[in-house]
């Protein structure tokens, strides 16, 4: 399942109290679409990590109680947070598969009956949990078979380009980098387990890689700091990316006379003009972006003019309701063209 299906499944899910297991591989996002699910339901969110967790974090701390001569289970931390929620709770079990036995049998008790040790938790509170899987050397031993069935569905959470681009281009990752991933997205995530010290192309490992480049680091120490963040093998194809890209037409020179600048004809070229353009792409200017879109369009480039457009409106969703979309591209083949490929 892509990030965007699996971010539907669980808003429909959450407030149901349907609990998800979400697995895949590290650096995927996982963490991140529940939280953005959390978001999206205006929901509390409480993140705990079983991994880290004693049973006691999920059934309470026994505790003496000399007026009765017996001893409670009194809850504490994370537990408490949850049997005290009063609005639409998300709790979520972060690197479930890593915990031991002890720790997933307490969970258990929650996840299905919703009551351990006289506490009951209330209505409003719902399960999410994730995991690495075991071939991913994350330290999973795995889950044991009676947690697994207290699942309402078990999904595995797959990366998918076009919903990562969806969310960097509203999260400040660079347009080079959306550019040069969707002209290769078997790099987006090419994870490999491995004991040396390295890491490998995912979405998070490229998050790091974007927020180095704001660094604007000397070219040497640059490269280095790139391969170490997504390997060397997709620091340097980045690199070179990123080198052709600086060598087109400029933006400038789109803006300024969108009706004669030069078209690129490589894929790879578009890709990168076309995230470009709509990063630049202004309540100001969007009369020229669209001129230059429609020549795309007329010159057998629509896909390219469609992603210019869609990227520009998400980016700022405004831009949809200013004159120059409303007669240039919304009245136009372009407007077709963009609601044909959504």
């Amino acid at each position: 399942m892509n990030a965007q299906n699996l971010a539907k499944l669980l808003e429909a899910a959450i407030p149901a109290k349907l609990p998800i297991l979400i697995t895949g591989a590290p650096g995927i996002g996982k963490s991140d679409i529940v939280n953005q699910a959390a978001a999206a339901l205006k929901a509390q969110a409480i993140i705990s990590h079983p991994a880290v967790s004693d049973p006691t974090d999920f059934k309470g701390l026994p505790w003496p109680d000399a007026s009765k001569g017996a001893a409670n289970f009194l809850p504490f931390g994370e537990f408490n947070k949850a049997l005290t929620a009063t609005s639409l709770t998300v709790w979520f079990l972060d690197d479930l598969g890593q915990a031991p036995p002890a720790v997933q049998a307490a969970a258990m008790q929650l996840l299905l009956a919703r009551r351990v040790n006289g506490h009951v938790l209330p209505d409003c509170v719902s399960f999410v949990a994730a995991t690495n899987r075991r071939t991913d050397r994350a330290g999973v031993a795995g889950i044991l078979e009676p947690v697994k069935s207290r699942f309402a569905a078990i999904v595995e959470l797959q990366a998918d380009v076009d919903s990562w681009s969806r969310w960097a281009v509203n999260h400040g990752i660079a347009p080079t980098l959306i550019a040069f991933l969707r002209f290769r997205p078997e790099l987006l995530s090419k994870f490999v387990a491995s004991a040396d010290m390295t890491n490998s192309p995912s979405p998070r490992t490229w998050t790091r890689l974007s927020a180095l480049e704001g660094l604007h680091l000397p070219g040497a120490i640059e490269s280095e700091a790139f391969a170490g963040a997504v390997g060397e093998g997709a620091a340097v194809e980045y690199l070179a990316f990123r080198k052709l890209a600086a060598a087109l037409v400029s933006i400038d020179a789109i803006l300024l006379d969108p009706a004669k600048a030069a078209i690129p004809s490589k894929p790879a070229e578009l890709f990168a003009v076309s995230t470009a353009l709509a990063a630049r792409a202004t309540d100001k200017n969007l009369g020229r972006v669209a001129t230059y879109a429609t020549r795309m369009l007329q010159d057998g480039k629509g896909e390219f003019a469609a992603l210019t457009l869609r990227d520009a409106t998400r980016r700022n969703p405004a831009l949809a309701s200013t004159d120059d979309f409303i007669t240039k591209i919304a009245c136009s083949d372009l407007g077709k063209l963009i609601s044909g490929q959504e």
